[in-house]
């Protein structure tokens, strides 16, 4: 899995419990890296897969995921992980969007969290699969669990943020889970040995 990302390889493991999933360390690449120049979710996931399974000789997994909000035009995207300039943690982050969002009513502060997964293999095969999860930007955060911007999104189907979900429950909505179960199928005709058919 090419993130050094605790929480996305915690729900990698989670939503995919029959695999062996490998974080960069685990591989022997601790503190390799790969610069994001894409302009979509897609091209930045791709950069990282190839790369990763370049350096590593291993089938591997690059997910990009990010937030889109209407109101400012659909930002941050793929400039999610460093909104508001560097040095920011995650509560730095989604405190900016707050700022930037003070003004904007609950009626218009539609939002989304999107994923893109890429599988590379090192004879350079490639699968990729999508995952959207509509909600919107509370005004202030709720929520103890989760990560990045979870606890200023609601999730309309359960009327509470992403961050006061438990691990099931976000998992049954959440973008990067919506794109792991349509990922899996894929794998499977394409990757028959990777993914147990029982």
């Amino acid at each position: 899995m090419a993130t050094g990302n605790a929480g996305k390889l915690a729900d990698f493991r989670g939503l995919l419990p029959g695999l062996e999933i490998q974080s960069p360390a685990d591989a022997g690449l601790a503190g390799f890296e790969v610069e994001e120049t894409g302009s979509s979710f897609y091209q930045n996931a791709m950069l990282k897969a190839r790369a990763y399974s370049a350096a590593s000789g291993m089938i591997s997994v690059a997910d990009d995921s990010g937030l889109e909000v209407d109101a400012i035009g659909g930002r941050p995207g793929v400039f999610s992980a460093r909104y508001g300039g560097p040095g920011l943690d995650d509560a730095g982050r989604y405190r900016h969007l707050l700022e930037e969002l003070s003004d904007i009513p609950a009626s218009d502060r539609g939002a989304r969290f999107k994923c893109c997964l890429v599988v590379v293999a090192p004879d350079d095969r490639s699968v990729t699969s999508e995952g959207v999860c509509e909600g919107r930007i509370l005004e202030h955060p709720s929520g103890e669990h989760g990560f990045g911007y979870d606890p200023v999104f609601l999730a309309p189907v359960y009327g509470r943020s992403m961050a006061s979900l438990s691990k099931a429950e976000k998992g049954a909505i959440s973008h990067r889970g919506q794109a792991l179960r349509a990922l899996v199928p894929i794998l499977r005709a394409h990757f028959p040995t990777l993914i147990p058919t029982a």
